[in-house]
């Protein structure tokens, strides 16, 4: 009798969703990085065509209270490792991004109470939002799927 779990075969799509998502959450660690040390080539890139000024953006960006860079922080970097946990098949991928979708979650909202002066309320940037909260919600349920089949261990 094997004292060893039994190993679950692992999906084809799990490669493919671990990989897309790993992609997807690394696009938002370079937003993060650019942001995070004011690049100003990458937020006039940004900002221009919503006819928003560089100067205000960078200076909006370093102003962030202490609370509210932490919680950007752990969305970005919790999905990074979210998957990277998941193409790895750790169960703890689950729970990463549900730490992520948390600080995702509390960042766009001081967002959206402190938005970038000059920023009008538009559809695009809460559909963006709303895309991203859907893709990670849809990564996390997609973790817990994995892990309750016994693919992530």
């Amino acid at each position: 009798m094997s004292t060893e779990r039994e190993s679950t075969p692992v999906p084809w799509h799990l490669w493919v969703v671990g990989t897309l998502a790993l992609l997807f959450t690394l696009m938002g660690a370079y937003d993060y990085v650019m942001s995070q040390t004011g690049n100003r080539a990458y937020m006039e890139a940004m900002v221009k065509p919503m006819g928003l000024n560089t100067d205000v953006a960078v200076a909006y960006f370093s102003g962030f209270p202490l609370w509210a860079d932490a919680v950007w922080a752990i969305g970005v970097w919790g999905g990074v490792a979210g998957a990277a946990l998941l193409l790895l098949r750790r169960a703890l991928a689950y729970p990463m991004l549900l730490l992520s979708l948390a600080g995702l979650v509390l960042s766009n909202a001081y967002a959206v109470a402190n938005p970038v002066p000059g920023m009008t309320d538009s559809f695009a940037t809460y559909a963006t939002v709303a895309i991203v909260f859907a893709l990670m919600l849809g990564l996390a349920l997609y973790a817990r799927s994995m892990r309750r089949l016994g693919v992530l261990r």
